[in-house]
């Protein structure tokens, strides 16, 4: 697996992606980082593998403007109105990305046992080819990217606190990612990835 090392639009095959480390000053990423961590009603939602149910390794909720559900992995969510400082943050991301969002799904990964597994934002609501916009704060976490269909194609990095990492193009349909578990003595860390729910 190869290590990626590159801020701004990263060239990649099949996707677009583009990685700003310093989206959110050192300052604004602490106070947004302790206000979700207390204000956020979480959740653990179980998940069921295989014909088995299990608690979802991490806590979650979804904040949106329509009041669309979100499913994914047999969960439905059902959105809280956006805060006005989740309200800022998308509109920040809308002025960079020149995209919209309706909705925001928020992680958090309480310890290096917490993970996300393999997959893609390819859910039905989101459309063809989704526009993902994810911001890191707390605790630095690898993103693990591998492709389809090319097994050569496998990369990692590390998203840092108050970053932001824009994931579209083909992407969703070409490329799985995740947040694997570690052994390492790491923080909390809280992922909020904003997208449009058709």
């Amino acid at each position: 697996m190869q290590d990626l090392h590159q801020t701004g639009h990263i060239s990649l095959r099949d996707a677009q992606l583009r990685y700003e480390p310093h989206f959110l000053s050192s300052e604004a990423a602490d106070g947004l980082f302790k206000h979700l961590l207390t204000q956020v009603t979480w959740k653990e939602d179980s998940i069921r593998i295989f014909g088995k149910t299990y608690p979802q390794p991490r806590l979650t909720a979804l904040y949106g403007d329509r009041g669309k559900s979100y499913a994914y992995s047999g969960i439905q969510m059902h959105p809280t109105p956006f805060t006005p400082e989740l309200l800022d943050l998308k509109l920040r991301i809308e002025d960079l990305s020149g995209e919209r969002f309706t909705s925001c799904l928020l992680n958090l990964y309480r310890d290096g046992k917490d993970s996300n597994g393999w997959h893609a934002d390819n859910e039905k609501e989101l459309g063809n080819h989704p526009f993902i916009a994810s911001i890191s704060l707390g605790a630095s976490r690898a993103f693990h990217l591998k492709h389809r269909a090319d097994k050569s194609l496998r990369f990692r990095m590390q998203l840092g606190h108050g970053s932001l990492l824009l994931m579209g193009g083909a992407m969703q349909e070409f490329w799985l990612h995740q947040i694997p578990k570690t052994r390492k003595t790491v923080g909390k860390r809280i992922n909020l990835t904003f997208r449009k729910i058709n």
